[in-house]
């Protein structure tokens, strides 16, 4: 039985649910890509070859994001992650993000190529061509989006605490004292979604601007409708890249988690004799957080024990490592330590 200072750090449950549909969604367009490549090469159709290619890099980028689940689950018992394989997963959606932005980038490219020097389009062709596209990804938004909400991650509010003898009590244990469940914010899992929106998108706005120019003869259309596209899957793009980034480089500072964490410090009993000189808050999983802070105070009965329980309020808080000095403490008491234990309920 372990014992009540031996705890794991994975804080992040498995979305084995969004692995699944990732990998389902991966095979779709990667069987949809070679069958339009196929067919174009076969019937000798520039239409479903350029469609079959730009669903290439679709296909690339969730794989990306079907790997990066698959990494996480398989490492996720490898001691050298600190804190779990979450990471990899946001590494993952960080990757895809790029591919998009790629994507977007490809587009205003061909559409500005469009724009400036039309070609023939062969209208009826080109239309069937977007609607199986649009088919294809709406079973896609489909799938992933039956288990955008479904993940959830728990955290584990198993503590221990332990003390130095040099005028300070340490504590390092889960500041909640019980297993919770935590929303879903499953990054990787909107990369994917974002690629499959994306794609959707285009088949769209493709169909509205060739529907415009069979009719109508608005062949500039065409072009103007891709550019609309890039723009907006950039936006998307940027978006998920910003966010993951974030992730990635522990930018969490800013996060309101902090400023409460700063708030049950200030509304110590001892409040008045205690200052918090120490402060580092980074994220662990979807919505879970850990946190190492120091506060020195003159009040010898504060200790890192009573600095941890106040800290349970805040759910969000699943690993602590707290240190309380106390600098005018008397050589009798010099070395005396803050102890603490709590056990998962």
């Amino acid at each position: 039985m372990p014992q009540a200072w031996e705890h794991p750090h994975e804080f992040h449950r498995q979305n084995e649910l969004a692995e699944r549909g990732t990998r389902a969604v991966m095979w779709i367009t990667l069987a949809t890509m070679v069958l339009e490549i196929t067919a174009g090469w076969w019937l000798g159709s520039m239409a479903l070859l350029a469609d079959g290619w730009h669903m290439s890099s679709h296909t690339a980028a969730i794989g990306v994001s079907a790997l990066a689940y698959a990494a996480s689950r398989k490492l996720r018992d490898d001691h050298r992650f600190a804190f779990g394989t979450w990471k990899i997963e946001v590494l993952g959606g960080f990757a895809s993000a790029l591919f998009l932005l790629g994507v977007a980038a490809l587009m205003a490219i061909a559409s500005l190529q469009r724009l400036f020097s039309p070609e023939p389009i062969q209208f009826r062709e080109a239309v069937v061509v977007a609607c199986i596209g649009l088919l294809v990804n709406v079973v896609c938004a489909l799938i992933l989006g039956r288990v955008h909400h479904h993940g959830r991650g728990h955290g584990h509010g198993h503590g221990h605490g332990h003390g130095h003898g040099q005028g300070h009590g340490h504590v390092h244990g889960h500041p909640g004292g019980h297993q919770r469940p935590q929303p879903h914010d499953d990054l990787n899992l909107r990369s994917a979604y974002l690629h499959v929106l994306a794609d959707a998108l285009t088949s769209v706005l493709a169909i509205v601007a060739l529907v415009g120019g069979w009719v109508w003869g608005w062949v500039w259309l065409d072009p103007v409708m891709g550019l609309v596209g890039a723009v907006l899957v950039a936006i998307w793009a940027k978006g998920l890249i910003i966010e993951t980034s974030r992730v990635l480089l522990d930018r969490e500072m800013d996060h309101p988690v902090v400023d409460e964490v700063r708030e049950v410090i200030a509304a110590l009993p001892a409040a008045g004799q205690t200052r918090l000189t120490d402060l580092h808050v980074w994220r662990v999983a979807g919505d879970a957080y850990a946190c190492t802070l120091t506060v020195v105070s003159t009040d010898l009965t504060l200790t890192a024990a009573t600095v941890r329980k106040a800290l349970a309020i805040h759910e969000e808080l699943v690993h602590s490592t707290i240190e309380v000095h106390h600098p005018e403490a008397p050589a009798a008491t010099y070395g005396a330590v803050a102890t603490a234990t709590a056990t998962a309920a």
